[in-house]
């Protein structure tokens, strides 16, 4: 069987109660359950949160929440992986046979049900460990720039100064939000971005990382936009 775990933990600092927030009418995390359903690539999607609203919210939107993720795991310092292994950890001690997993993160509005589709394809077509979404980056990374201690600019690759954009190498980066992997995979708590995972390239357009308000507002009218 394939299984959706989305993992949402209740402490979001910086935008509090991030995950059930409101975005554009419902509720953030309700985009990536009704994603999960969409894309019928699963027989169990589940919700692994340490909080009460967000599961009275999860199960009303079409997921389940089995459990209640323990203290231990549910803390700053909790990395996602810890997060999936203890939900196969569970999955076994239930006697599901579970094959792939996919962890879905919360806060996805603009995640499609094809792209999950096309990572569950790269996912058993190939022997490889992953399947996550990525997109470009807008501009040469070889380009990019920083600030010294004395607020300077320095280039992070000064032999890149005079290069023509068309001549640099293009680059891409994590779209944060979906992992497609094997069931042992997860738990043998390999990493993600290795010669062992597959990308699905998604358009920028619906790529956007929520972290801060600034994040949320730019969403929000990207969002938009795109309706």
């Amino acid at each position: 069987m394939n299984i959706a775990i989305i993992p949402a933990r209740g402490g979001s600092k910086r935008i509090p109660r991030k995950n059930i927030k409101e975005f554009h009418g419902k509720p953030m995390i309700a985009y990536s359950i009704q994603a999960a359903v969409n894309s019928q690539c699963f027989d169990k999607i589940i919700v692994s949160t340490d909080d009460a609203k967000i599961a009275e919210v999860a199960i009303k939107h079409g997921a389940e929440v089995p459990f209640m993720r323990p203290a231990d795991i549910s803390d700053d310092y909790a990395t996602t992986l810890d997060v999936i292994k203890h939900a196969i950890e569970f999955t076994e001690s239930q006697g599901w046979a579970v094959k792939n997993v996919c962890c879905i993160y919360a806060t996805a509005p603009f995640l499609i049900p094809e792209f999950i589709q096309k990572g569950l394809g790269e996912l058993t077509s190939a022997e490889i460990d992953y399947a996550f979404g990525a997109t470009s980056f807008p501009f040469p990374i070889q380009r990019a720039l920083k600030l010294n201690d004395e607020q300077r600019v320095e280039m992070f690759q000064p032999e890149h100064l005079n290069t023509r954009s068309q001549d640099l190498e293009e680059a891409y980066h994590d779209a944060g939000q979906f992992y497609w992997g094997t069931k042992s995979a997860f738990l043998q708590r390999k990493p993600f971005f290795s010669h062992q995972s597959k990308a699905v390239l998604l358009p920028r357009k619906r790529v956007q990382d929520i972290d801060t308000n600034e994040d949320w507002e730019l969403a929000e009218a990207l969002y938009k936009a795109l309706q």
